[in-house]
């Protein structure tokens, strides 16, 4: 049974990961640290019910592929990069929606400051799964045509 307001949640929080993203080349040279927060939604419901790991998603499988994400391919923007997370999240069946937040604490700003981020929110299509024409821009195979 699902929510009435939808509100299961898995988060993940303060996910680090070394990569190689900047819109300057020292940037992309050098790279940085980047900081990850994601919030999934989705009916944990199953997972209490049976108490199995395999009806709920994997918070430590998902860690890893996030973080081969971050340390992967580089890019301009953080937004790009946020997109390729929420994408990843997306592509497990049981995740109705994402919240990505991608910090980057070393970005470069000649100025003191406490923290640079973009969050995006993004909701898997309405049949509840990422759409199979779509190809994904993670890297990792498309769950529904094995790409």
């Amino acid at each position: 049974m699902v929510r009435p307001d939808g509100g299961d949640r898995i988060a993940l929080r303060g996910l680090r990961a070394y990569g190689h993203h900047g819109v300057y080349d020292a940037e992309r040279e050098r790279g940085q640290e980047f900081v990850v927060d994601v919030v999934l939604d989705l009916d944990l419901a199953p997972a209490a019910a049976s108490d199995d790991v395999a009806d709920t998603v994997h918070y430590g499988e998902l860690a890893d592929r996030l973080v081969a994400i971050v340390a992967g391919e580089p890019v301009r923007l953080i937004e790009t990069l946020a997109q390729r997370l929420a994408d990843a999240c997306l592509a497990d069946p049981r995740v109705r929606a994402v919240e990505v937040t991608v910090h980057k604490p070393a970005a470069p700003i000649p100025h003191a400051f406490a923290d640079v981020s973009v969050t995006l929110r993004r909701s898997a299509p309405a049949s509840g799964r990422p759409d199979p024409t779509a190809r994904s821009s993670t890297g990792f195979p498309n769950q529904e045509d094995g790409r």
